[in-house]
């Protein structure tokens, strides 16, 4: 049996998002299914250790976890040739420096997204990895997820013919704290500390967007604000001054249009937290984040307008549901262990921190085109 032991450092697990979908789902369960199999004799083992600021909460998740390691000294490990890998999940602000510090003591480096909040300092990340000849990567998790999966078999199957557009619909309600907790973390709302929706999700629909529809040619957004007001994790009252919700529409190279709302004040009356209407010259689709459902050309309804009557046709009637055709595992897990193969096999990994500067991009654009209310077109990014 031959197993490739790989120390990892996971700098900010301490985090919800850190926490649930990089420790517990990804790499405890990694782990515990015994490594990334190669072969029937061949796995990759991770070998973390947890670093943050809070020796409480790291002591905490080695109880609840198979990892045995932690410190709240960054640089001890970061000299330690035991760990050849750095991941990244502190809050945005604190990402440049410390990815950059992995890079110069030649850690192959995985972090969340967004890296940066300026393109130029994501771009920067990315050109530093590359110099220092250190494999890189970034998460982007959607693209495993079974509803965006079972998309990408219909498109293989030239369901849809020729897609003329996609409209996306995502968020649901953050209560402010006033009676009701809140259950996202007030810095999310404050654009001194990196937070902010159009921050937050552009560089997810970038992504989604470049890898399943076709390049982000230019972007119009518009952002607000709606909800002046929440209350932090003391209790005390604080001034939201990131947007809360953004309202964008992407021109394609290839044509095709997108709109993707985003908002944390909106009340969720869809199939799923994320849904995206597909519509081709054959067929269209709503994808969620688990469940497509599909309607072909075929049966497609010949809807007439007229008001003064009651609706004769039931419009739901006419979708099918994609049934379950594969086995869906974790979406970062499945990241997680294409990066794990990537350093340890020199597999290829396209998701590297080119396309996280990509994504940064398409949030600093959208921040601009909505403070000067214009269509802005994106510069291409070098390899």
């Amino acid at each position: 049996m031959k197993i490739h032991k790989i120390g990892i450092i996971m700098n900010g697990v301490t985090g919800r998002m850190g926490t649930n979908q990089h420790l517990l789902r990804s790499i405890d369960a990694i782990i515990k299914q015994g490594g990334v199999k190669v072969s029937p004799t061949e796995f990759i083992m991770p070998d973390p250790i947890l670093v943050g600021r809070n020796e409480i909460k790291l002591k905490a998740l080695i109880e609840k976890t198979s990892v045995e390691k932690w410190t709240t000294d960054l640089d001890s490990v970061m000299n330690d040739p035991a760990y050849p890998i750095y991941f990244d999940a502190q809050s945005t602000l604190r990402r440049f420096d410390a990815v950059k510090q992995a890079a110069a003591a030649g850690k192959h480096v995985y972090c969340e997204k967004p890296t940066a909040i300026k393109t130029e300092d994501a771009y920067k990340l990315y050109e530093i990895c590359r110099d220092a000849g250190v494999k890189n990567g970034v998460v982007q998790d959607k693209l495993w997820l079974p509803g965006m999966i079972k998309f990408k078999r219909l498109v293989e199957n030239d369901f849809f013919g020729d897609i003329m557009s996609v409209r996306g619909e995502f968020g649901y309600w953050v209560f402010e704290g006033h009676t009701v907790p809140p259950q996202r973390p007030s810095w999310n709302y404050r654009k001194e500390d990196g937070g902010g929706m159009i921050v937050d999700m552009l560089c997810h629909w970038r992504y989604v967007i470049d890898n399943l529809f076709g390049p982000v040619k230019g972007v119009s957004c518009l952002a607000a604000t709606h909800i002046p007001e929440r209350i932090d994790e003391e209790g005390k009252p604080y001034k939201c001054t990131a947007d809360d919700s953004a309202y964008s529409t992407f021109e394609l190279e290839n044509g095709v249009i997108c709109h993707f709302n985003s908002s944390w004040n909106v009340r969720v009356r869809r199939d799923d937290l994320l849904t995206m209407q597909v519509d081709g010259t054959k067929g269209s689709a709503v994808v969620g984040l688990r469940d497509v459902w599909i309607q072909h050309y075929g049966n497609t309804p010949r809807p007439v307008w007229n008001p003064d009557i009651e609706q004769p046709i039931d419009f739901f009637d006419g979708w099918q549901k994609v049934p379950e055709q594969e086995t869906y595992d974790n979406a970062f897990k499945i990241q997680w262990e294409l990066f794990l193969r990537h350093v340890v096999l020199d597999e290829p990994f396209r998701w590297n921190l080119l396309e996280g500067a990509k994504g940064v991009q398409l949030a600093e654009y959208g921040i601009k085109s909505s403070e000067e209310r214009k269509w802005l077109e994106l510069p291409a990014l070098e390899v």
